[in-house]
């Protein structure tokens, strides 16, 4: 099965061509942004350029509204805001 794009309830944010301070400002205002009806942030951070966007992304494990963090693909993370 293959990616079908974003689905209701997810908020999908691409970090391609930022750096880490933008994706940063970026996952923050997505946080603040994110209602009731979104359960889950998708972030495509890219894999062949290095892994800071990722480790970033990675530290949003300790947010408040972040309850847990998984793998959606070699370039994607999801934050799960709940379940």
């Amino acid at each position: 099965m293959g990616y079908t794009g974003p689905q209701p309830g997810v908020t999908e944010i691409d970090l391609h061509g930022k750096n880490a301070y933008q994706a940063r400002i970026c996952l923050d205002s997505a946080l603040r942004r994110a209602d009731g009806s979104v359960y889950r942030i998708r972030v495509i951070h890219g894999y062949h350029g290095g892994d800071a966007l990722k480790e970033m992304t990675l530290s949003y494990a300790s947010h408040p509204r972040v309850k847990k963090i998984r793998k959606a693909g070699e370039g994607c993370t999801e934050l799960i805001l709940r379940e």
